[in-house]
């Protein structure tokens, strides 16, 4: 069966998406947010002097200005193209308006001198695109008609942990952005404690959002290992059991670079990294959460018509 172009588009955009979101935090991390002082252009131009901050700056909006001609490309293949499932053409309208917006929430953030709410809605909009693409990476695929999924008894148990653990990485995410946004990374200066103490004071809202961000962390880190393991034991195919493993070490991982963030002064290595694998995290996720409605058999698969006789029991 030949791979539709629209697959190939989503699964593209999927990929270019996750390195936008880490170029998008390179830039916070090297303090170029404000490099470019203007929107759309910089310094009054689109092809200014590449050094510095303006580097980092500018090149993040080439990216993001190439995914969305990329992406109304994939609009443009999946309506050429007809997809087995309606639904598809509208979610694809849907993530290319997701990006427009995200693009204005960009220059809104630059205009207004990086505002905590429109920053951190700015990364949670990504996420949402993020995750979206995703999804229909996955259902436009070629597999996706031969019954991917996982056994029928554990689907019900699967897609909830997925699910749960999917919606609780996209908030600690969006948790995640404000502590960035508003410089409470180094709120809590030394790990594992908190100023000392495995439970600070709170008063303070800066070490209470730092430290709320943590335990979100360790909630995440445990709804992640609970599906993983669901999927690792439980699922008879390669994919969910790859699935499962990917993400409880993601999962592992993304703590350790938070821990690793504040340790190194939110250096820009780790704090970037951390960021990257918080979106691979929900994207792994997310496809694992389709894939528990994948069809049980193959749509091809020829079925027995109902005036078949029936084998005596």
């Amino acid at each position: 069966m030949a791979t539709p172009q629209h697959h190939r588009a989503f699964f593209i955009s999927a990929i270019w998406t996750l390195g936008l979101l880490f170029l998008g935090s390179v830039v916070h991390a090297t303090e170029s947010s404000l490099a470019c002082p203007d929107w759309p252009t910089c310094f009054g131009t689109m092809v200014p002097e590449m050094t510095g901050g303006v580097f980092w700056e500018h090149l993040h909006r080439l990216v993001a200005g190439g995914l969305i001609l990329f992406f109304s490309g994939a609009v443009y293949l999946t309506w050429k193209e007809k997809p087995h499932y309606p639904w598809v053409m509208t979610a694809a309208w849907l993530g290319l308006a997701l990006l427009l917006v995200q693009a204005v929430f960009g220059g809104v953030t630059v205009l207004l001198l990086l505002p905590d709410a429109i920053s951190t809605s700015h990364l949670g909009l990504a996420f949402m695109f993020l995750a979206l693409t995703t999804v229909l990476a996955v259902v436009s695929s070629p597999a996706w008609k031969r019954g991917p999924g996982p056994p029928d008894g554990v689907r019900p148990l699967l897609r909830k942990a997925t699910m749960a653990a999917a919606v609780l990485t996209f908030a600690q995410s969006l948790v995640g952005a404000a502590v960035r946004h508003t410089d409470a990374g180094m709120a809590c200066p030394d790990v594992p404690l908190c100023l000392g103490a495995w439970v600070p004071p709170l008063s303070n809202h800066m070490v209470a959002l730092h430290f709320s961000h943590r335990v979100l962390g360790l909630a995440v880190l445990a709804t992640v290992l609970w599906a993983g393991h669901v999927a690792f034991w439980n699922g008879e195919k390669t994919i969910i059991k790859r699935l499962g493993l990917a993400a409880s070490l993601l999962a592992g991982g993304q703590v350790l670079l938070g821990f690793l963030s504040v340790f190194y002064r939110l250096a820009v290595v780790p704090v970037s990294l951390h960021t990257l694998l918080a979106a691979s995290l929900l994207t792994a996720l997310v496809v694992l959460a389709t894939l528990t409605w994948a069809p049980k058999e193959p749509s091809w698969a020829p079925k027995e018509p109902s005036w078949a006789p029936k084998e005596p029991s």
